[in-house]
């Protein structure tokens, strides 16, 4: 399916691209293994959130996640598959202060934390990266764009 997993912030990961529409994507991609859907289809929910359906592609290492009013585009991706790829180091299984260091000398360097048992998860907001840690080695991690009202992608 994916012949490259490396992550590129604001554009996408691989040959995946945000901004591909729902159906395109699957044309492209095939059937996912599982389909979860988070509101009714052209609904806005009280906090005038969009309607998104996330595609698991279990066996490939990834899922995405579309977002959009009428149009569904694709505005994040997360990822645990073991050869992902950021400023060409390979991140799974990374230690968190090796991820860390590795973020600042992108000039990454402001980032919140938030902690649960031997679980930790690493938020960076320019980009939307949020890295989720189990003993300090990294296990799986979530990227995006925002998408505004007008099926457009904003820039963070």
């Amino acid at each position: 399916m994916l012949t490259n997993y490396e992550i590129k912030p604001n554009v996408g990961f691989g040959e995946i691209k945000f901004g591909t529409k729902i159906k395109e994507f699957i044309s492209e991609y095939g059937k996912p293994d599982e389909i979860d859907d988070i509101d009714e289809m052209n609904d806005v929910d009280e906090d005038g959130e969009m309607h998104t359906t996330l595609l698991h592609y279990w066996e490939n290492g990834f899922s995405v996640f579309f977002v959009g009013l009428t149009a569904q585009i694709l505005a994040g991706i997360e990822t645990d598959h073991p050869e992902t790829r950021l400023f060409d180091e390979k991140i799974m299984g990374m230690h968190r202060d090796d991820l860390e260091k590795l973020m600042k000398s992108k000039g990454y360097s402001y980032y919140e934390t938030e902690h649960d048992n031997n679980n930790v998860r690493l938020s960076y907001d320019v980009s939307m990266m949020d890295f989720f840690f189990h003993d300090d080695k990294l296990t799986h991690m979530n990227f995006g764009v925002l998408v505004g009202d007008d099926g457009q992608i904003e820039t963070v």
